[in-house]
């Protein structure tokens, strides 16, 4: 285990809380955007950040006077140098108590969009790539699984996040 990694590892709850708390000072509901990004094969597009643990569809916060679809193509630039071409499809809309008691996360499906390359890691995204379904990274979140199973096969969807 890398020095960084031990102190994400280390520090990750700490950080969250310390996140969580200036949240909620200034908003009264946090909203997330998440995207199953497909490509031509079905591989599902992934991102590990530098601050928790884990590989997550790829999205973040939905900032004041900005919309989930604007949110969503933000991140997906930033996170993924993923330029959407078609319109996302609504998947859901999931309470994600284990982040907050007020939190909620849109998740779309995004079939139709442009990429040119990876994006080089940074201080946020260390790591990213598409990945087979059947073959997903061994820490991939729960909620990550949960939802691409939805998506890809027809799970039953829940209302949180889990």
């Amino acid at each position: 285990m890398t020095l960084l990694e031990e102190a994400r590892k280390r520090f990750e709850p700490q950080i969250r809380r310390v996140f969580h708390f200036y949240w909620r000072l200034v908003r009264g509901m946090t909203l997330g955007v998440r995207a199953v990004v497909l490509d031509a094969d079905n591989r599902v597009f992934l991102v590990k950040h530098s601050y928790v643990r884990g590989w997550y569809l790829p999205g973040g916060g939905v900032e004041v006077g900005e919309s989930f679809l604007d949110s969503l193509r933000r991140e997906l630039v930033e996170e993924g140098r993923i330029e959407m071409v078609g319109e996302p499809v609504l998947h859901g809309i999931f309470f994600n108590r284990h982040v907050s008691p007020r939190d909620h996360v849109a998740i779309y499906v995004v079939r139709h969009f442009r990429q040119d390359r990876l994006p080089e890691p940074n201080r946020e995204i260390v790591a990213c790539g598409f990945f087979d379904p059947s073959a997903l990274p061994d820490d991939t979140t729960p909620g990550t699984r949960l939802r691409i199973a939805e998506v890809l096969d027809g799970k039953p969807s829940t209302v949180t996040w889990r």
